[in-house]
């Protein structure tokens, strides 16, 4: 009898002992493991990363992680690290989290637009990707890439079409320059390409007067007139005389591109610089910043008149005056010299 009562007590342990350690593996397996309050969060994991790493990047939103470590040795996680952008869901546990690390690579939606040269744009780029400042410069500057796309260090900005494109988080510099240049290819389709031709301009030509227009107008509506007016002064063989280009040649001199120029002196426009265009009449050798499609859609699409001058417009401010002959711009000009000095604007 008394055996029997010890054989029982000890079934009955070991049934306790089965449930407690079965209780433990439906916990390490399908419990809820996370411990941040937001729906969501966002781990990122860096190409060639170790499992240290992954652990590291997962301690602040992981509530056990000794049981995550169980399930991903399990499922041989720790071989297996993808690098990525990961998103991780409020309740998500250890079987969903290691899952989740090892296929659902989320891509981003990034965007760029009015840079003004190449380091911008890697500074841009790389806040939003893994790639560094650094090695995207050096991709979109490499002499062997520019020399084969027929680019160089003046047009190199050219290539990149601001717009909002997906990619994944962990693109190298190189794969970003690679789409870039798949995406400038797609943008310049066959009909862009023919009314280039028609009005006498390369692609290139095309973003380095729309830069111009982009500087000289936010209103969108208004660029097609602005365009309107370097086509009519580039046609007629005349020098661009456009102020734009005269800061970026100032900018350009000092290598301060912080600067603020509100108002471009008579003693600028001396300037010795190939973007200078009151000082030469050829289209500078390059954009002056990155044109938005619309201004570059401007120039392919300038609208049509007879006017080679404009200012600014002080009675409606971000448009334009403009005229068809010199005397008439003259009187347009003096009563924006008046408001300009009247604000104490010197520079």
């Amino acid at each position: 009898m008394y055996i029997k009562k010890i054989l029982v007590a000890i079934a009955i342990l070991g049934l306790v002992g089965v449930g407690i350690f079965s209780y433990y593996i439906y916990e390490s397996i399908l419990g809820e493991n996370t411990k941040f309050a937001s729906e969501k969060e966002i781990v990122l994991i860096p190409t060639n990363a170790d499992y240290r790493t992954v652990l590291d990047s997962l301690r602040p939103l992981v509530e056990d992680l000794s049981s995550f470590n169980i399930v991903a040795e399990k499922k041989q996680y720790p071989g297996n690290i993808k690098a990525g952008r990961f998103i991780l869901k409020k309740g998500m546990n250890n079987n969903e989290i290691v899952n989740t690390l090892r296929s659902t690579n989320v891509p981003i939606n990034i965007s760029f637009n009015n840079q003004e040269r190449v380091e911008d744009l890697a500074g841009r780029i790389s806040n939003q990707i893994e790639a560094d400042s650094l090695s995207l410069l050096e991709a979109m500057r490499d002499e062997e890439f520019l020399a084969e796309n027929n680019l160089d260090e003046a047009t190199a900005l050219g290539m990149y079409i601001p717009n909002k494109y997906e990619f994944f988080w962990n693109t190298s510099a190189e794969e970003f320059r690679a789409r870039m240049k798949t995406e400038y290819d797609r943008f310049w389709s066959k009909s862009r390409l023919q009314k280039a031709e028609e009005i006498g301009l390369t692609p290139g030509q095309v973003i380095t007067i729309a830069s111009i227009v982009q500087k000289e107008t936010a209103k969108v509506d208004e660029r097609p007139k602005v365009a309107g007016v370097y086509m009519n002064r580039y046609k007629n063989g005349w020098k661009l005389d456009a102020d734009p280009t005269v800061i970026y040649a100032i900018k350009q001199k000092t290598q301060n591109f912080d600067t603020i120029i509100k108002r471009v002196l008579y003693k600028d426009l001396e300037l010795d610089s190939p973007y200078n265009t009151y000082k030469y009449r050829e289209i500078p050798p390059g954009p002056i910043a990155m044109p938005d499609i619309s201004s570059i859609d401007a120039v392919l699409n300038y609208e049509d008149h007879d006017y080679f001058y404009f200012v600014a417009n002080v009675e409606n401010f971000g448009y334009h005056k403009f005229a068809k002959t010199l005397a008439q711009h003259n009187r347009n000009k003096q009563e924006y010299v008046r408001w300009i000095n009247k604000k104490g604007i010197k520079r």
